[in-house]
């Protein structure tokens, strides 16, 4: 049996290689390479390095990229952050068949980016697309009530900003 990978204060650590997808292989598996935990970028570097994870079909890894933005920035922002968050983690339960996960999160997901852009200025939205991704995920989301299939995550990768 091998023993469970722990970080130097004791708590375990999730050391098994993961798919695209953000499931975990066999330990000794080739997966892909995992986003470093708790980096702080810039909004707009954030929104860049979680669309080309979208892009990828690698939509669990957005997540993580937009969650240390929902953790590390201003108050102000965290229903946006958290919203986009959401966003990321419904797609890939969609692609992973989780097709009532999925849509629950893509619903959560689309109010909290909604309430966000109703309280906020627009210079402060970083270019994000608010009407497009709510739409995108109201659809998504009806499609898999509907249809109960799993989906292609990078052929329904959203577009996160209005311009790129």
């Amino acid at each position: 049996m091998t023993p469970r990978d722990r970080d130097p204060e004791g708590r375990a650590r999730n050391a098994r290689p993961r798919d695209g997808l953000g499931r975990p292989l066999p330990y000794g598996a080739e997966g892909v390479p995992r986003q470093p935990e708790g980096l702080v970028r810039a909004p707009r570097e954030t929104l860049g390095e979680a669309q080309r994870l979208l892009d990828a079909g690698m939509p669990f890894h957005a997540h993580e990229v937009l969650e240390d933005a929902w953790k590390s920035g201003p108050d102000e922002e965290r229903a946006l952050w958290r919203g986009l968050a959401q966003l990321a983690v419904g797609l890939t339960h969609a692609a992973r068949g989780n097709t009532r996960g999925g849509a629950a999160l893509l619903t959560r997901g689309a109010e909290s980016v909604a309430s966000y852009a109703a309280s906020a200025p627009p210079a402060g939205l970083y270019g994000v697309d608010v009407t497009g991704l709510v739409g995108w995920a109201g659809e998504l989301a009806r499609e898999l009530r509907r249809d109960g299939a799993a989906v292609p995550a990078a052929e329904r990768a959203p577009r996160l900003r209005l311009s790129r």
